[in-house]
């Protein structure tokens, strides 16, 4: 149902395109020779132009059933496009390693950091893993006690 209204609306613009096309070139009679060459000339390159737009447009979408596809066109078949399909997933891939990376040497900063917190503590490490210790450090922390 899609394909034939945009069929119609081509062939609408076409005919608006012909019609102007018709009413400017009535008027170029009145023109002097050097400017009506150079508005053919312009004139011939713009329907070049809508001529090669036309033909990547129609190559460029296929109709699958009841799904259209975006190609582009058979000469981009090969390596780059898988190279351009592969890179996202290598980027994302690369991208995992490096958070990776930083959260490791971040987790081992830290760890290095309470290592050497304790190590040049004035109690002796064996204090730490004491069960009493752990009772002292609430008695400190609520004097009513």
């Amino acid at each position: 149902m899609k394909h034939s209204s945009s069929n119609s609306i081509s062939s609408t613009q076409d005919q608006f395109g012909q019609k102007l096309a018709a009413r400017l070139s009535q008027s170029t009679d009145a023109l002097p020779h050097d400017i009506s060459e150079r508005l053919r000339a312009a004139r011939m390159q713009a329907l070049d132009r809508y001529k090669q737009v036309k033909t990547v447009t129609a190559s460029a979408l296929q109709s699958n059933g009841g799904a259209a596809t975006l190609t582009f066109g058979e000469e981009d078949r090969g390596l780059w496009r898988w190279v351009a399909s592969i890179a996202p997933l290598l980027a994302l891939v690369a991208g995992l390693v490096v958070i990776q990376m930083l959260g490791n040497d971040n987790r081992a900063k830290e760890l290095a950091e309470i290592d050497s917190a304790i190590l040049t503590d004035d109690l002796p490490p064996a204090a730490y893993t004491d069960p009493g210790f752990a009772q002292f450090l609430k008695a400190r922390r609520d004097p009513a006690q």
